[in-house]
């Protein structure tokens, strides 16, 4: 074939291997050689291939770094069937993009192609198991030159601020500080707390400015690392990377894991311990995933009065809501119902797999006196295997085939039929309809 088509034997190896595109020489050779209609060599089918394919990648949602012209004929011509697929997963999507806009009415559509810097973030965690080794060290080496009680976090950490960082702390009135509970001012090299904070808060504010003023170098670099574009992504990141570094501060991982290991994973006990709230323990539980020194794996999500998800932290195979419309079956909206008291609960999702959950409301800070009930509830969860080791599993017959809460993630994505709390039409299945019968919902009978 090389001395027909006069050219070298590698050159139809890499044609072979799909490693070089057919020059308009060799087109014309092949027909000759051959004779092969040359209309027979050019598919109409990848010209419209790569027309649909331009358009697709033209789409919002895939940013502004974009295959060019040259890497998409790559696609069509080596890879046509995973071309297929793409552009049908692409249709998929705009219906499904389209559908709910229509259902929520409000008329920005781009918000909704784009990934948001929230969701880039959590994906950047949940990569790595919410473990990050460096933070973890980098805590420890703090810790390791406070002197004092443990019970006397605060007064150090402001001690620590103050002789190695030359930065201040001042509490200020709630009313001086109606929009914000920290405000760290670089210039003036002063941290003004409100006074809403109590003192757990107060606590980890500190510890989140020492991040910021002790580390910035490992905190740029492991955004960097973690391919976190964007600035605003940069940015929600470095909050959450400062926030990971103030919980192993004040809740070092050695001995807190001990600790929660001895307890059965007793959040109120940890907290008492470490002085530290139910929230932050809860976050705190979902870190522990050292290799050789792992706890349970937990996620944790916290919604607000009106069913929206405000945090998600995964370490487990747990299809979290990403926002609003978490499931209504689930027992953490019960609990605004019963607050300050834990809920336990087994709950099954679609695919089967199973989880104990426990959830319970905590307490944001209060800034005024018309704003008294901001509270808002949290879920720790894992995966049922693990539930044994956690003392609140014992409400729970783990053991026996005894009832589990069937839930999903939220009502738009939920196969499940007959559901006496369905909210919402399923986005990728119609439902039975029949106006001669009266189902559970109006939305199948």
């Amino acid at each position: 074939m090389a001395r027909q088509l006069n050219i070298s034997p590698a050159y139809v190896n890499l044609l072979e291997n799909n490693q070089r595109s057919l020059s308009v020489k060799v087109l014309m050779a092949l027909a000759e050689a051959y004779g092969i209609e040359i209309r027979e060599l050019l598919s109409d089918r990848n010209a419209g291939r790569l027309a649909d394919l331009r358009a697709a990648v033209a789409d919002p949602a895939f940013g502004r770094d974009r295959p060019d012209l040259q890497e998409l004929r790559g696609a069509v011509d080596h890879a046509p069937r995973l071309v297929d697929l793409f552009l049908q997963l692409y249709r998929s999507h705009r219906t499904a993009v389209d559908r709910i806009s229509r259902i929520g009415g409000s008329g920005t559509e781009p918000a909704l192609l784009v990934t948001s810097p929230e969701t880039a973030v959590h994906d950047f965690f949940r990569d790595n198991r919410n473990y990050f080794d460096a933070l973890e060290t980098a805590a420890e080496n703090v810790r390791g030159q406070f002197a004092g009680e443990a019970d006397d976090i605060y007064a150090q950490l402001k001690r620590y601020l103050r002789q190695k960082l030359g930065i201040e702390v001042r509490l200020a009135p709630a009313d001086d500080m109606p929009d914000a509970l920290r405000v760290f001012d670089r210039q003036a090299g002063e941290v003004r707390l409100s006074q809403a904070l109590d003192y757990a808060n107060r606590a980890f504010q500190l510890a989140h400015v020492l991040a910021l003023a002790d580390i910035p170098y490992l905190l740029d670099s492991m955004i960097g690392e973690g391919g976190i574009d964007g600035d605003l992504a940069a940015a929600r990141c470095r909050v959450e990377l400062a926030n990971y570094f103030a919980a192993a501060l004040l809740m070092p991982y050695a001995p807190f894991l001990a600790l929660a290991e001895a307890t059965g994973y007793d959040v109120d006990r940890l907290g008492a311990a470490f002085g530290t709230s139910f929230e932050q323990v809860s976050h705190r539980l979902t870190a522990l995933q050292r290799d050789g020194a792992r706890g349970v794996g937990f996620f944790l999500i916290r919604v607000d009065k009106a069913g929206n998800v405000t945090k998600r932290v995964n370490a487990t195979p747990f299809a979290l809501a990403e926002k609003g419309g978490s499931c209504p079956v689930w027992n953490v909206h019960n609990a605004f119902a019963t607050p300050g008291v834990i809920l336990p609960q087994l709950v099954e999702m679609p695919d089967g797999s199973q989880f104990f959950t426990l959830s319970r409301t905590v307490k944001r800070p209060v800034f005024s006196p018309h704003l008294q009930d901001n509270r808002l509830a949290v879920a720790l969860g894992c995966e049922r295997g693990e539930a044994h080791r956690i003392g609140y599993a014992q409400a729970v017959n783990l053991g026996a085939e005894g009832p589990v809460a069937k839930i999903g993630v939220s009502c738009q994505l939920c196969p499940r039929q007959a559901c006496s709390q369905r909210a919402h039409q399923p986005l990728h299945m119609d439902l039975p309809m029949d106006a001669d019968r009266r189902g559970k919902t109006r939305y199948e009978s």
